[in-house]
């Protein structure tokens, strides 16, 4: 069987909120702050003969251009969007230096396993579905620590749906510094879960939104089982499937099982679910690549494992026991992307299997592009999810 899910089309409700800014992310914020320090400095100048005052002077206008170039990226690359969004940040960076570069950049044990799954609650939502933070950590696969954010939908907890099961979507965050709270904060999986939801678009399902930092977020590991290193690729399948699937009522089959994310992530996504047709039945990639290119230096030279983990090369040979169902998302301001994405596409047709491509008008190679795409991603999984044969 060959899995047919088509581009779906949405309701403005959906779409519109999935593209709005928010409040951290106006241009208003850059353009005052640029407007302010040009004030300063011509102040500034005036008053040059003042030595103390031109120090001062200096100083500010140095701390406002700053905060005009961050506010600036922050408004083009979409990564914090509301105060919430910058607490979050601030606490995972440290420090406000770390922040910058984060946003700046804009993506005892016997060896058998994991030591231990920890659940604890995170923030509820507005319309009753709620977060809670699995905590993986997987010392046999060099992984130290993974605080995987899942997202149940509304009534999971009512007595009357004790025995209902969900299908489930896994999202990787970008690389380099980028971690799992991303898709709830830049990506706004829950006011997309919420809003199709209302809108009667998918039914409901878990999200999970996973860890693949290995504990070291400015790394760009790119999903990977690095030699010598973390097995990411090995983390996510086995070890975060795994703990999902016992702590949580999902639907355990590659048919309502899908795997995404973007940039990064993406290719992780894209190359972790052509691994791993066995268990993942849908892609979703939003801002896809199917090649390593720069960050080939993390595998340090290994030619096995480069060709393995570059879906350029062996995507278009591979056999497929198991169908799999692709939605590709871009904007159509970044070209190379649209490309890339057309050209995946079509070597996924030629091989049997169902690929479409979403692009999203006038958004680059951001999270703008992301968050906008992602209604259409989840609508996507939800389509192949009610076509797949329950097994439970």
């Amino acid at each position: 069987m060959v899995l047919r899910g088509v581009d779906p089309v949405l309701p403005p409700s959906v779409t519109s909120q999935a593209r709005d800014l928010g409040p951290l992310e106006s241009p208003l914020i850059w353009l005052t702050a640029a407007g302010a320090a040009v004030a300063v400095l011509a102040v500034t100048i005036a008053l040059a003969h003042h030595r103390r005052f031109r120090r001062w002077g200096i100083t500010g206008t140095a701390v406002l251009v700053l905060i005009a170039v961050i506010t600036a990226v922050n408004t083009y690359v979409g990564y914090v969007r509301t105060p919430s969004d910058l607490g979050r940040l601030l606490e995972r960076s440290g420090d406000a230096a770390s922040a910058a570069g984060s946003l700046l950049t804009g993506d005892s044990d016997d060896g058998s396993g994991p030591t231990q799954a920890v659940a604890g609650k995170a923030p509820a939502g507005q319309s009753g579905e709620r977060t809670e933070v699995l905590s993986l950590p997987d010392p046999a696969h060099a992984v130290p620590s993974g605080d995987n954010y899942v997202i149940l939908p509304p009534g999971y907890s009512d007595p009357a749906q004790a025995h209902r099961r969900y299908p489930v979507v896994y999202l990787i965050h970008g690389y380099p510094f980028g971690g799992p709270t991303d898709w709830l904060t830049s990506g706004d999986a829950p006011g997309t879960l919420r809003s199709l939801e209302e809108a009667h678009v998918i039914e409901p399902m878990i999200v999970v939104s996973v860890d693949l930092t290995a504990g070291q977020p400015s790394v760009d590991w790119e999903c990977l089982n690095v030699p010598g290193g973390p097995q990411l690729e090995t983390y996510l399948a086995q070890t975060i499937v795994k703990g999902v699937d016992q702590r949580y009522r999902t639907l355990p089959d590659r048919g309502h099982r899908a795997l995404g994310g973007m940039s990064g992530g993406g290719f992780g996504a894209l190359n972790i679910g052509l691994h791993r047709l066995g268990e993942f039945g849908t892609l979703l990639i939003a801002l896809p690549y199917d090649d390593l290119n720069d960050s080939v230096g993390i595998l340090n030279g290994n030619q096995a494992a480069i060709a393995a983990n570059t879906p350029r090369k062996y995507l278009q040979t591979m056999p497929f026991p198991q169908p799999i169902s692709v939605m590709l998302a871009v904007g159509t301001g970044a070209p190379t992307d649209v490309a890339t994405a057309r050209r995946i596409a079509g070597d996924f047709h030629r091989r049997g299997q169902n690929a479409v491509v979403h692009a999203e008008h006038g958004f680059n190679h951001t999270w703008h592009t992301a968050r906008a795409t992602l209604p259409y991603l989840l609508a996507f999984a939800d389509q192949n999810f009610r076509a797949a044969p329950k097994t439970s």
